[in-house]
């Protein structure tokens, strides 16, 4: 591991340091403690999406064969025509909720009050099952983009905090802490040559004490 050469060989620096690498260990700890709560939040979101494709699946096949009979009874030409009409009754609404700190989409569907978009007078009794049918399957669709949507966005942080626990872990705290043994085995050097310093001068004041008497 390559160590700066440029480090400070001093007390205060060494304190400095390892304060660092106290707050390093610290956030470390706390960013491990996060990646593994976001691990666990993704996995369980991953069941919950197999068990909306699985239903959003089930919902549009049971739309589609609803749409095949409703086209046999009443005619293709009449379910094109409800199939264009107006279809303003639907409602989407986009916010944001967080999971760890993490901003992720929350969409909520709803049926206007007025209405498919066409007479319910004129047309069959199949016409609106298969559009309340398709409408039960857009509700499961919608949550299952919402959920998709999560997911990713999970993923990505993840990635993210796995990187910056790496980092901490192989880079930041290795580096620190090679510092701070630098910096000691220099002080310690420090102090060996000061000790053999002052015991020459001691020698020296003695043995010209000596030479005076």
């Amino acid at each position: 591991m390559a160590v700066a050469t440029n480090i400070k060989a001093t007390r205060m620096e060494l304190l400095r340091l390892k304060r660092k690498k106290k707050l390093a260990i610290k956030g470390h700890k706390l960013l491990k403690e996060k990646r593994d709560a976001l691990v666990s939040e993704f996995f369980k979101l991953i069941e919950d999406l197999e068990q909306y494709r699985s239903k959003a699946e089930e919902k549009l096949s049971t739309a589609f064969r609803a749409l095949v009979m409703a086209q046999a009874i009443s005619g293709k030409q009449d379910v094109v025509i409800a199939a264009n009409s107006n279809s303003s009754w639907i409602s989407l609404k986009s916010e944001t909720r967080t999971i760890m700190g993490v901003k992720v989409p929350k969409l909520d569907f709803e049926a206007g009050k007025d209405g498919r978009g066409y007479s319910k007078i004129s047309s069959s009794a199949e016409l609106d099952t298969a559009s309340e049918a398709f409408e039960e399957a857009l509700k499961e669709i919608i949550k299952l983009a919402e959920l998709e949507s999560t997911a990713e966005k999970l993923a990505e942080e993840i990635k993210k905090t796995k990187r910056k626990v790496n980092a901490l872990e192989q880079i930041v705290i290795p580096r620190i802490s090679e510092s701070i043994t630098l910096i000691s085995m220099r002080l310690e050097e420090m102090e060996r040559e000061n000790f053999a310093r002052l015991k020459v001068i001691k020698g020296n004041m003695e043995a010209a004490e000596e030479a005076a008497n």
